[in-house]
Protein backbone atom coordinates (compact mmCIF):
# COMPACT_ATOMS: atom_id res chain seq x y z
CA UNK A 1 0.00 0.00 0.00
CA UNK A 2 2.91 2.28 0.96
CA UNK A 3 4.46 1.64 -2.81
CA UNK A 4 1.06 2.41 -4.32
CA UNK A 5 0.74 5.57 -2.40
CA UNK A 6 3.80 6.61 -3.14
CA UNK A 7 3.36 6.58 -6.99
CA UNK A 8 -0.22 7.32 -7.22
CA UNK A 9 0.14 10.43 -9.05
CA UNK A 10 2.26 8.50 -11.43
CA UNK A 11 -0.33 5.87 -12.00
CA UNK A 12 -3.47 8.57 -12.37
CA UNK A 13 -1.15 10.01 -14.77
CA UNK A 14 -0.51 6.98 -16.68
CA UNK A 15 -4.16 6.07 -16.24
CA UNK A 16 -4.98 9.35 -18.27
CA UNK A 17 -2.40 8.63 -20.96
CA UNK A 18 -3.99 5.34 -21.66
CA UNK A 19 -7.31 6.73 -21.46
CA UNK A 20 -6.55 9.35 -23.94
CA UNK A 21 -4.26 6.77 -26.50
CA UNK A 22 -7.71 4.52 -26.62
CA UNK A 23 -10.01 7.29 -27.12
CA UNK A 24 -7.96 8.83 -29.69
CA UNK A 25 -7.65 5.58 -31.73
CA UNK A 26 -11.17 5.25 -31.65
CA UNK A 27 -12.64 8.34 -32.51
CA UNK A 28 -9.63 9.63 -34.64
CA UNK A 29 -9.67 12.58 -35.73
CA UNK A 30 -12.50 13.70 -34.04
CA UNK A 31 -11.12 13.59 -30.65
CA UNK A 32 -9.58 16.85 -30.81
CA UNK A 33 -13.02 18.33 -29.55
CA UNK A 34 -11.52 17.92 -26.20
CA UNK A 35 -7.74 19.35 -27.07
CA UNK A 36 -9.06 22.58 -25.31
CA UNK A 37 -8.61 20.83 -21.80
CA UNK A 38 -5.03 19.79 -22.68
CA UNK A 39 -4.63 23.63 -23.46
CA UNK A 40 -5.75 24.90 -20.35
CA UNK A 41 -4.04 22.48 -18.24
CA UNK A 42 -0.56 23.63 -20.65
CA UNK A 43 -1.33 27.07 -20.11
CA UNK A 44 -1.80 26.74 -16.53
CA UNK A 45 1.40 24.87 -16.00
CA UNK A 46 3.26 27.40 -17.84
CA UNK A 47 1.82 30.41 -16.27
CA UNK A 48 3.22 28.60 -12.30
CA UNK A 49 6.39 27.80 -13.97
CA UNK A 50 8.10 31.13 -14.21
CA UNK A 51 7.17 32.23 -10.03
CA UNK A 52 7.83 28.35 -9.14
CA UNK A 53 11.39 28.42 -10.46
CA UNK A 54 12.39 32.51 -8.81
CA UNK A 55 11.48 31.50 -5.47
CA UNK A 56 12.94 27.70 -5.80
CA UNK A 57 16.26 29.03 -7.54
CA UNK A 58 16.80 32.16 -4.83
CA UNK A 59 15.87 30.35 -1.85
CA UNK A 60 18.60 27.59 -2.48
CA UNK A 61 21.00 29.95 -2.91
CA UNK A 62 20.27 32.42 -0.57
CA UNK A 63 20.17 30.28 2.79
CA UNK A 64 23.77 28.88 1.66
CA UNK A 65 25.74 29.54 4.47
CA UNK A 66 29.83 28.13 3.66
CA UNK A 67 32.61 28.66 5.78
CA UNK A 68 36.61 27.76 4.71
CA UNK A 69 36.66 24.38 5.14
CA UNK A 70 33.06 23.71 4.16
CA UNK A 71 34.21 26.32 0.82
CA UNK A 72 36.98 23.25 0.05
CA UNK A 73 34.20 20.81 0.45
CA UNK A 74 31.46 22.92 -1.45
CA UNK A 75 34.74 23.47 -4.12
CA UNK A 76 35.40 19.73 -4.94
CA UNK A 77 32.04 18.21 -4.55
CA UNK A 78 30.63 20.67 -7.44
CA UNK A 79 33.17 18.98 -9.73
CA UNK A 80 32.44 15.51 -9.19
CA UNK A 81 28.44 16.47 -9.74
CA UNK A 82 29.58 17.98 -12.94
CA UNK A 83 31.97 15.61 -13.90
CA UNK A 84 29.13 12.75 -13.36
CA UNK A 85 26.16 14.60 -14.91
CA UNK A 86 28.34 15.14 -17.85
CA UNK A 87 29.83 11.75 -18.50
CA UNK A 88 26.18 10.67 -17.59
CA UNK A 89 24.70 12.68 -21.09
CA UNK A 90 27.51 12.09 -23.55
CA UNK A 91 27.21 8.36 -23.01
CA UNK A 92 23.62 8.48 -23.29
CA UNK A 93 24.11 10.96 -26.61
CA UNK A 94 26.78 7.96 -27.56
CA UNK A 95 23.67 5.38 -26.99
CA UNK A 96 21.18 7.58 -28.86
CA UNK A 97 23.85 7.30 -31.87
CA UNK A 98 24.16 3.67 -31.45
CA UNK A 99 20.45 2.77 -31.24
CA UNK A 100 19.25 5.91 -33.18
CA UNK A 101 15.01 7.42 -32.63
CA UNK A 102 14.41 7.56 -36.01
CA UNK A 103 11.86 9.94 -36.92
CA UNK A 104 8.26 7.92 -37.20
CA UNK A 105 6.25 10.82 -36.56
CA UNK A 106 6.51 14.15 -37.06
CA UNK A 107 3.79 16.53 -35.10
CA UNK A 108 4.92 19.61 -36.59
CA UNK A 109 6.73 20.38 -40.06
CA UNK A 110 9.01 23.29 -40.84
CA UNK A 111 9.56 24.25 -37.49
CA UNK A 112 12.50 26.65 -37.51
CA UNK A 113 15.25 26.26 -34.72
CA UNK A 114 17.80 27.85 -36.01
CA UNK A 115 19.37 30.99 -34.52
CA UNK A 116 19.91 34.08 -36.73
CA UNK A 117 23.55 35.55 -36.34
CA UNK A 118 26.82 34.93 -35.34
CA UNK A 119 28.04 32.95 -32.64
CA UNK A 120 28.07 35.83 -30.42
CA UNK A 121 24.98 37.23 -30.76
CA UNK A 122 23.45 33.56 -30.26
CA UNK A 123 25.17 33.84 -26.79
CA UNK A 124 23.98 37.40 -25.83
CA UNK A 125 20.11 36.16 -27.09
CA UNK A 126 20.96 32.75 -25.05
CA UNK A 127 22.19 34.12 -21.96
CA UNK A 128 20.34 37.70 -21.80
CA UNK A 129 17.43 40.03 -22.29
CA UNK A 130 17.45 43.91 -22.89
CA UNK A 131 14.46 44.38 -21.00
CA UNK A 132 13.06 43.05 -17.07
CA UNK A 133 9.65 42.11 -18.40
CA UNK A 134 11.38 39.62 -20.85
CA UNK A 135 12.83 37.58 -18.54
CA UNK A 136 9.37 36.57 -17.41
CA UNK A 137 8.44 34.85 -20.65
CA UNK A 138 9.05 31.00 -20.75
CA UNK A 139 10.76 31.79 -23.96
CA UNK A 140 13.87 32.86 -22.03
CA UNK A 141 13.85 30.52 -19.70
CA UNK A 142 17.78 30.71 -19.51
CA UNK A 143 18.42 34.30 -18.82
CA UNK A 144 15.93 33.84 -16.27
CA UNK A 145 17.57 30.96 -14.40
CA UNK A 146 20.47 33.23 -14.26
CA UNK A 147 18.77 36.37 -13.03
CA UNK A 148 17.14 34.22 -10.06
CA UNK A 149 20.93 33.02 -9.22
CA UNK A 150 22.01 35.96 -8.78
CA UNK A 151 19.33 37.31 -6.47
CA UNK A 152 19.95 34.08 -4.33
CA UNK A 153 23.37 35.10 -4.14
CA UNK A 154 23.04 38.74 -3.20
CA UNK A 155 20.15 37.90 -0.81
CA UNK A 156 22.59 35.40 0.46
CA UNK A 157 25.71 38.52 0.93
CA UNK A 158 23.03 40.87 2.58
CA UNK A 159 23.80 38.78 5.86
CA UNK A 160 21.55 40.27 8.66
CA UNK A 161 20.29 43.29 6.63
CA UNK A 162 18.81 41.06 3.73
CA UNK A 163 17.13 38.25 6.30
CA UNK A 164 13.59 39.34 6.00
CA UNK A 165 13.76 39.02 1.96
CA UNK A 166 15.03 35.72 2.55
CA UNK A 167 12.42 34.52 4.66
CA UNK A 168 10.31 35.94 1.85
CA UNK A 169 11.68 33.89 -0.71
CA UNK A 170 11.84 30.70 1.49
CA UNK A 171 7.75 31.62 1.96
CA UNK A 172 7.59 31.98 -1.42
CA UNK A 173 8.90 28.75 -2.53
CA UNK A 174 7.06 26.90 -0.53
CA UNK A 175 3.57 28.53 -2.04
CA UNK A 176 4.61 28.05 -5.45
CA UNK A 177 5.65 24.03 -5.13
CA UNK A 178 1.96 23.51 -3.40
CA UNK A 179 0.90 25.54 -6.49
CA UNK A 180 2.60 23.42 -8.75
CA UNK A 181 1.36 20.26 -6.97
CA UNK A 182 -2.26 21.80 -6.91
CA UNK A 183 -2.20 22.18 -10.98
CA UNK A 184 -0.60 18.53 -11.32
CA UNK A 185 -3.78 17.39 -10.15
CA UNK A 186 -5.33 17.85 -13.11
CA UNK A 187 -2.61 16.08 -15.20
CA UNK A 188 -4.65 13.01 -15.58
CA UNK A 189 -7.36 15.08 -17.29
CA UNK A 190 -5.21 17.43 -19.11
CA UNK A 191 -2.23 15.20 -20.51
CA UNK A 192 -5.19 12.30 -21.06
CA UNK A 193 -6.68 14.66 -23.48
CA UNK A 194 -3.59 15.93 -25.15
CA UNK A 195 -2.22 12.81 -25.55
CA UNK A 196 -5.84 11.73 -27.27
CA UNK A 197 -5.58 14.55 -29.64
CA UNK A 198 -1.76 13.64 -30.70
CA UNK A 199 -2.97 9.61 -30.86
CA UNK A 200 -6.46 10.28 -32.92
CA UNK A 201 -4.47 13.19 -35.06
CA UNK A 202 -1.19 11.63 -35.75
CA UNK A 203 -2.31 7.65 -35.41
CA UNK A 204 -0.88 4.79 -33.34
CA UNK A 205 2.49 4.97 -34.86
CA UNK A 206 3.03 7.24 -32.13
CA UNK A 207 3.69 4.34 -29.67
CA UNK A 208 6.92 3.12 -31.62
CA UNK A 209 8.82 6.40 -30.82
CA UNK A 210 7.91 6.30 -26.92
CA UNK A 211 8.89 2.48 -26.76
CA UNK A 212 11.64 3.34 -28.43
CA UNK A 213 13.22 5.73 -26.42
CA UNK A 214 12.25 3.71 -22.84
CA UNK A 215 13.96 1.05 -24.54
CA UNK A 216 17.38 2.97 -24.64
CA UNK A 217 16.65 4.68 -20.96
CA UNK A 218 16.19 1.48 -19.04
CA UNK A 219 18.55 -0.21 -21.10
CA UNK A 220 21.44 2.24 -20.72
CA UNK A 221 20.55 3.05 -17.25
CA UNK A 222 20.40 0.07 -15.67
CA UNK A 223 23.72 -0.46 -17.55
CA UNK A 224 24.98 3.15 -15.87
CA UNK A 225 23.54 1.89 -12.87
CA UNK A 226 25.82 -1.18 -12.56
CA UNK A 227 28.72 -0.25 -14.42
CA UNK A 228 28.87 3.61 -14.29
CA UNK A 229 28.72 3.50 -10.23
CA UNK A 230 31.22 0.50 -9.77
CA UNK A 231 33.67 2.49 -12.57
CA UNK A 232 32.99 5.37 -9.87
CA UNK A 233 33.20 3.39 -6.80
CA UNK A 234 36.69 1.78 -8.04
CA UNK A 235 38.36 5.51 -8.73
CA UNK A 236 37.19 6.25 -5.03
CA UNK A 237 38.92 3.53 -3.35
CA UNK A 238 39.66 0.62 -5.99
CA UNK A 239 38.78 -2.77 -5.63
CA UNK A 240 37.89 -2.42 -2.35
CA UNK A 241 36.22 0.74 -2.98
CA UNK A 242 33.57 -1.30 -5.41
CA UNK A 243 32.56 -4.20 -2.65
CA UNK A 244 31.98 -1.61 0.07
CA UNK A 245 29.70 0.75 -2.19
CA UNK A 246 27.35 -2.20 -3.47
CA UNK A 247 27.25 -3.40 0.24
CA UNK A 248 26.07 -0.41 1.63
CA UNK A 249 23.99 0.34 -1.54
CA UNK A 250 21.21 -1.98 -1.21
CA UNK A 251 19.59 -0.12 1.55
CA UNK A 252 19.53 3.54 -0.46
CA UNK A 253 18.02 1.57 -4.01
CA UNK A 254 15.30 0.11 -2.20
CA UNK A 255 14.49 3.22 -0.13
CA UNK A 256 14.58 5.42 -3.36
CA UNK A 257 12.14 2.70 -5.22
CA UNK A 258 9.77 2.93 -2.25
CA UNK A 259 10.08 6.40 -1.81
CA UNK A 260 10.64 7.67 -5.42
CA UNK A 261 11.93 11.07 -3.90
CA UNK A 262 15.81 11.50 -3.68
CA UNK A 263 14.80 14.30 -0.98
CA UNK A 264 13.78 11.31 1.16
CA UNK A 265 16.12 8.67 0.63
CA UNK A 266 18.69 11.02 2.29
CA UNK A 267 18.49 9.56 6.00
CA UNK A 268 19.49 6.21 3.91
CA UNK A 269 22.09 7.73 2.34
CA UNK A 270 23.58 9.67 5.23
CA UNK A 271 24.06 6.18 6.88
CA UNK A 272 25.30 4.48 3.68
CA UNK A 273 28.09 6.59 3.47
CA UNK A 274 29.64 6.89 6.87
CA UNK A 275 29.69 2.46 6.13
CA UNK A 276 31.09 3.52 3.35
CA UNK A 277 34.13 5.05 4.97
CA UNK A 278 32.96 8.95 3.93
CA UNK A 279 33.52 11.85 7.11
CA UNK A 280 30.67 12.65 8.67
CA UNK A 281 31.77 16.72 7.96
CA UNK A 282 31.76 15.40 4.03
CA UNK A 283 28.78 13.23 4.11
CA UNK A 284 26.34 15.60 6.09
CA UNK A 285 27.61 18.41 3.30
CA UNK A 286 27.43 15.78 -0.12
CA UNK A 287 24.20 14.04 0.42
CA UNK A 288 21.86 16.58 1.40
CA UNK A 289 23.36 19.08 -1.25
CA UNK A 290 23.27 15.81 -4.10
CA UNK A 291 19.92 15.14 -3.37
CA UNK A 292 18.95 18.81 -5.26
CA UNK A 293 21.67 19.55 -7.14
CA UNK A 294 23.07 16.05 -8.32
CA UNK A 295 20.85 13.97 -10.63
CA UNK A 296 22.65 11.84 -13.09
CA UNK A 297 19.06 9.81 -13.81
CA UNK A 298 17.73 13.37 -14.86
CA UNK A 299 20.99 13.74 -17.24
CA UNK A 300 20.10 10.63 -19.14
CA UNK A 301 16.27 10.96 -18.84
CA UNK A 302 17.49 15.12 -20.62
CA UNK A 303 19.07 13.67 -23.51
CA UNK A 304 16.80 10.92 -24.19
CA UNK A 305 13.80 13.59 -24.73
CA UNK A 306 15.64 15.69 -26.46
CA UNK A 307 16.45 12.95 -29.27
CA UNK A 308 13.08 11.88 -28.86
CA UNK A 309 11.77 15.59 -29.47
CA UNK A 310 14.17 15.93 -32.19
CA UNK A 311 13.21 12.96 -34.17
CA UNK A 312 9.47 14.03 -33.54
CA UNK A 313 10.13 17.57 -35.29
CA UNK A 314 11.88 15.86 -38.08
CA UNK A 315 15.72 17.17 -36.67
CA UNK A 316 19.09 15.61 -36.81
CA UNK A 317 20.08 15.30 -32.85
CA UNK A 318 23.82 15.03 -34.72
CA UNK A 319 25.51 18.27 -34.87
CA UNK A 320 28.68 19.71 -33.01
CA UNK A 321 26.76 22.45 -32.21
CA UNK A 322 22.95 20.91 -30.58
CA UNK A 323 25.50 18.38 -28.69
CA UNK A 324 27.15 21.04 -27.03
CA UNK A 325 24.17 22.61 -26.03
CA UNK A 326 22.66 19.31 -25.07
CA UNK A 327 25.46 19.26 -22.80
CA UNK A 328 24.97 23.04 -21.09
CA UNK A 329 21.37 22.24 -20.99
CA UNK A 330 21.12 18.96 -19.25
CA UNK A 331 23.53 20.11 -16.43
CA UNK A 332 21.12 23.08 -15.94
CA UNK A 333 18.15 20.96 -16.13
CA UNK A 334 20.00 18.43 -13.34
CA UNK A 335 20.47 21.53 -11.26
CA UNK A 336 17.52 23.32 -11.42
CA UNK A 337 14.84 20.05 -11.24
CA UNK A 338 16.17 19.41 -7.84
CA UNK A 339 13.82 19.69 -5.02
CA UNK A 340 10.80 20.98 -7.06
CA UNK A 341 7.39 18.57 -7.17
CA UNK A 342 7.43 17.67 -10.52
CA UNK A 343 10.83 19.28 -10.99
CA UNK A 344 11.47 17.71 -14.55
CA UNK A 345 8.79 19.91 -16.17
CA UNK A 346 11.01 22.70 -15.42
CA UNK A 347 13.58 21.24 -17.74
CA UNK A 348 11.80 20.31 -20.02
CA UNK A 349 10.25 23.80 -20.37
CA UNK A 350 14.12 24.78 -20.74
CA UNK A 351 14.60 22.98 -23.42
CA UNK A 352 11.81 24.26 -25.42
CA UNK A 353 12.64 27.54 -24.70
CA UNK A 354 16.37 26.84 -25.42
CA UNK A 355 15.97 25.03 -29.12
CA UNK A 356 12.67 27.22 -29.87
CA UNK A 357 10.52 24.29 -30.05
CA UNK A 358 6.84 25.09 -29.99
CA UNK A 359 4.17 24.07 -27.08
CA UNK A 360 3.41 20.18 -28.77
CA UNK A 361 6.69 19.44 -27.76
CA UNK A 362 5.77 19.76 -24.23
CA UNK A 363 3.35 16.46 -23.71
CA UNK A 364 5.80 14.03 -25.16
CA UNK A 365 8.98 15.38 -23.21
CA UNK A 366 6.02 15.07 -19.56
CA UNK A 367 5.23 11.48 -21.23
CA UNK A 368 8.75 10.35 -20.96
CA UNK A 369 9.41 11.66 -17.78
CA UNK A 370 6.52 10.10 -16.28
CA UNK A 371 7.55 6.79 -17.77
CA UNK A 372 11.82 6.67 -17.07
CA UNK A 373 10.91 8.13 -13.45
CA UNK A 374 11.48 5.20 -10.85
CA UNK A 375 14.92 4.35 -12.49
CA UNK A 376 15.55 8.42 -12.53
CA UNK A 377 14.98 8.05 -8.86
CA UNK A 378 17.44 5.27 -8.42
CA UNK A 379 20.07 6.62 -10.18
CA UNK A 380 19.58 10.36 -8.55
CA UNK A 381 19.61 9.11 -5.16
CA UNK A 382 22.22 6.59 -4.88
CA UNK A 383 24.63 8.66 -7.37
CA UNK A 384 24.69 10.82 -3.80
CA UNK A 385 26.25 8.03 -2.18
CA UNK A 386 29.32 7.43 -4.78
CA UNK A 387 29.75 10.96 -5.57
CA UNK A 388 30.24 11.59 -1.80
CA UNK A 389 33.04 8.63 -2.11
CA UNK A 390 34.99 10.60 -4.64
CA UNK A 391 34.72 14.14 -3.08
CA UNK A 392 36.65 12.22 -0.25
CA UNK A 393 38.76 10.56 -2.57
CA UNK A 394 39.88 14.01 -3.94
CA UNK A 395 39.90 16.36 -0.98
CA UNK A 396 42.47 13.57 0.75
CA UNK A 397 44.27 13.63 -2.36
CA UNK A 398 44.24 17.08 -2.52
CA UNK A 399 45.29 17.86 1.21
CA UNK A 400 48.32 15.05 0.64
CA UNK A 401 49.82 17.15 -2.22
CA UNK A 402 49.61 20.32 0.04
CA UNK A 403 50.74 18.89 2.87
Amino acid sequence: MGFLKTYSSMFWLLAGIIAGSIAGLIFGGHIAVIKPLGDIFLNLLFTAIIPLVFFAISDAIANIEAGHKLGRILGVMSLVFLGTILVAAFLTIVAVWIFPIHQQVTLVKDVNLEQPGNWGEQLVRLLTVNEFYELLSRKNMLPFLIFSGLVGFAAMRTGEKGAAFRQFLRSGNEVMKDILTLIMKAGPVGLGAYFAYQVGTVGPQLFGTYAHSLGIYYGFGIVYFVVGFSMYAFIAGGIPGIKIFWKHNIVPTLTAVGTGSSIATIPANLRAVEKMGVPQEIGNVVVPLGATLHKDGSSISSIIKMAVVFAMFGRGFDSVAVILMALGVTVIVSIVEGGIPNGGYIGELLVISVYGFPVEALPPLMIIGTLVDPLATILNATGDNVAAMLTTRFLRRRAMAVS
